[in-house]
């Protein structure tokens, strides 16, 4: 069904559409969702809306973000993070009972990672100047560990006990023993350890920057790079249950040439927006300059998701031109989920093929995550810090205001219809409007009579999908069809006489109807309809004909007609119009004036979009042009006269013409070259003159001719003979 109608709507698409004819507008892919509003919806990257899973925010601690979060056996959730500006971070409890307060705030700008022992004792590492810190239930901390490092970025134990410590900026990590004893465990060549984790056997899994590598070390301190990613920097690590482990990684490298910056640059740079790709292009996160009580921001370059296989196999599984990942975690069923920002989704991996857009969050960026009781997830968001309940429950219902559809044109609505599965409901609702973005002066939101739209005509519409239950919404058509509006005909003009215009072109053979689908991988919604293109006026060159006269015309159509003209002509002192061309596809035409009799005459020119209407919808427009003459008529020569007077010849005429001023004089001896006279009064503009020149008498007979011609190209020649 969702072929044929993806068929259907590519007909609508690609082939040549009249004014009228109905046209549908379709959202079936997750780009075309995702262009709207979501509410309380999970997208998928095969365009599927569900109700989303329930997101709750359990507390807000007042800090500008938040980065790490932990949860004990009893049900205790820790978080720490830290406010722009300040000399402190802070350290949030939230107890089994949901009750939340400041544990304890440390010194430094941001509490970067935290950890829990065995035995469920607290550890935060603070940045930058980074110390370890052991913080007690009743919120007495002590310092555990300092590792005389700028950074610290990730904290895990090891089953044996031991804390490892990711640093920065000598890319170091360090062991530290259950009694606070601790030194250099592995040092890479690199200038940040930016992320880690500990697999079954107690390898370290680690990221670097910014050579964007994920290690592993053993127990011993032997490294191995297992993937060196595209990316420069790998901001988050997690190792699945089969032992596959993932790993985030985020921004352009720099150039082999130019040297690498021992820093993290603290200077924000903007965010730009961008669509997602699954394992295609890329470009937009971030590293963020989270150790300086900043917010994070974006570092161009992208985002993508590897996967490790136990067996050594890498390969890059997802990727994102816009979304930071920052978080990894499993939900209860082993699936990948990501935090990202800088718009705040959460990703579910589905595969390697497909993903789901879970959630979006108030907050700019989704920093950290930890398993809750029964499935649930908890995660901190950072630009503003807050903590939120991820549960295992669905939303009762959810919505999505879909972009606006620029129909082109003044419209009227038709039948709006979806396909979606699963028990639940999908309602409609629509609203209308002639402004190109919704705003209070469209009309209200309108739920459907029956499946038709209910809005007023209009330019522009949107639609309000709310999606119930277990329903999954997946493919949305709205159909419409511009209003008939007439052709207008904005210039017309005659062309200079005596010359004509190439024949008409004719008609086409009919061909075959055929259908250009679109490359694939790429979106196969509707698109608005493109504004009709402007007639250019430009009209083909003229070529010399005599008797000939022609016109020409500038013809719009606001629908995108097509166009057929009727040419009309009617004398000055005639009521009726007598046709030239009907019929005509060409904005020009010429005929031969000879078989009208010379004097003024008008053309009238009547557009009609027939071609693309039914008769009962067709439209017309006239434009008739400034009067023009037809005169084939040559001037009248009288009077010639030559005269002997001594050696010269006197000679002397008189031109007339009836309609047209005069446009020159010539005189020939005896077959010579013709040369032009001046008429008596100096000037040659007016339709009569008289004439008058002298010319060498020679020897014998004398030829005397005389030509005149006027402003149409029409020749009078005379002659006269001197012995």
């Amino acid at each position: 069904m969702r072929f044929l109608r993806a068929a259907t709507l590519a007909l609508c698409i690609f082939l040549p559409l009249g004014a009228v004819e109905t046209r549908v507008w379709e959202h079936s892919d997750s780009a075309d969702f995702e262009k709207g509003t979501l509410r309380k919806l999970s997208l998928s990257s095969d365009g599927r809306l569900t109700p989303a899973p329930v997101l709750r925010e359990i507390y807000d601690p007042s800090v500008s973000y938040l980065w790490a979060i932990v949860r004990d056996s009893r049900g205790n959730v820790y978080a720490g993070g830290g406010g722009v500006g300040s000399s402190k971070s802070k350290l949030i409890v939230i107890n089994a009972a949901g009750q939340a307060k400041t544990l304890a705030e440390l010194d430094g700008m941001a509490i970067q990672a935290l950890a829990l022992d065995k035995q469920g004792r607290l550890y935060a590492a603070t940045s930058p100047d980074g110390k370890v810190y052991r913080v007690d239930a009743a919120g007495h901390a002590e310092v555990f560990y300092d590792p005389h490092s700028k950074y610290i970025w990730a904290l895990a134990f090891s089953s044996a006990g031991d804390l490892f410590v990711a640093t920065g900026d000598q890319g170091e990590i360090h062991r530290v023993t259950p009694a606070g004893a601790g030194s250099v465990f592995y040092r890479t060549e690199e200038a940040h350890v930016r992320s880690l984790a500990i697999d079954a056997r107690d390898n370290l899994i680690a990221g670097t920057d910014p050579s964007g590598l994920i290690l592993r070390i053993s127990p011993a301190g032997e490294g191995f790079v297992l993937y060196q990613a595209d990316k420069r920097e790998i901001t988050a690590v997690a190792v699945a249950a089969d032992g596959a482990v993932y790993a985030a990684g985020t921004g352009t490298k720099t150039p082999a040439t130019a040297p690498v910056p021992a820093t993290i640059s603290l200077r924000p740079t903007p965010i730009t927006q961008g669509t997602v790709n699954l394992v295609v292009p890329t470009g937009g996160p971030a590293r963020a300059a989270q150790a300086s009580g900043a917010a994070p921001t974006g570092v161009p370059g992208g985002s993508e998701i590897y996967r490790i296989q136990p067996d050594g196999y890498a390969r890059r599984i997802w990727t994102h031109s816009q979304d930071v990942v920052y978080a990894l975690a499993f939900d209860a069923q082993g699936k990948v989920i990501l935090g990202t920002g800088n718009r705040g989704n959460i990703y579910r991996l589905d595969s390697d093929q497909s993903y789901t857009r879970l959630l979006n969050v108030a907050a700019a960026q989704v920093t950290g995550f930890a398993a809750g009781a029964n499935g649930t997830l908890y995660a901190v968001t950072g630009n503003i810090g807050g903590i939120f309940l991820i549960g295992q429950e669905r939303e009762q219902s959810g919505t999505l205001d879909s972009d606006v559809l620029d129909a082109g044109s003044y419209s009227y609505w038709g039948r709006m219809t979806s396909l979606h599965a699963g028990t639940g409901a999908v309602t409609f609702e629509t609203r209308s409007g002639n402004v190109n973005r919704a705003q209070k002066d469209w009309s209200p939101w309108a739920k459907l009579k029956g499946d038709r739209v209910a809005s007023p005509a209009a330019r522009f519409l949107q639609y309000r999908a709310t999606v119930t239950g277990a329903a999954e919404l997946y493919d949305v058509t709205a159909a419409y069809e511009m209003k008939n509006v007439a052709p207008l005909i904005e210039a017309l003009e005659t062309t200079p006489p005596n010359y004509k215009f190439p024949p008409p072109v004719p008609a086409a053979a009919a061909t075959p109807a055929s259908v250009t689908l679109p490359a694939l991988g790429s979106p196969n919604a509707a698109r608005p309809p493109a504004r009709p293109v402007a007639d250019s006026g430009v009209s083909p060159a003229l070529t010399s004909a005599k008797g000939y006269i022609g016109a020409r015309w500038l013809a719009n159509d606001e629908n995108g007609d097509i166009l057929m003209f009727t040419i009309e002509i009617r004398g000055e002192n005639e009521t009726g119009w007598k046709p030239l061309r009907e019929n005509l596809r060409e904005r020009y035409y010429s005929w031969d004036s000879t078989a009208y009799p010379d004097g003024k005459y008008r053309v009238r020119v009547t557009a009609s979009d027939a071609p693309s209407n039914t008769p009962e919808q067709t439209l017309t427009s006239s434009r008739v042009s400034d009067r023009f003459l037809i005169d084939n008529t040559a001037p009248e020569i009288s009077g010639l006269t030559a005269t002997a007077q001594g050696a010269k010849i006197e000679v002397r005429f008189h031109a007339k013409d009836a309609l047209n001023v005069l446009a020159k004089a010539e005189c020939s001896i005896n077959g010579g070259d013709w040369k032009v006279v001046e008429p008596t009064t100096g000037l040659t503009d007016s339709e009569e003159h008289d004439y008058r020149f002298e010319t060498d008498r020679g020897q014998g007979e004398i030829t005397v001719a005389v030509r005149v011609s006027d402003a149409y190209e029409n020749e009078a020649v005379a002659k006269t003979v001197v012995r």
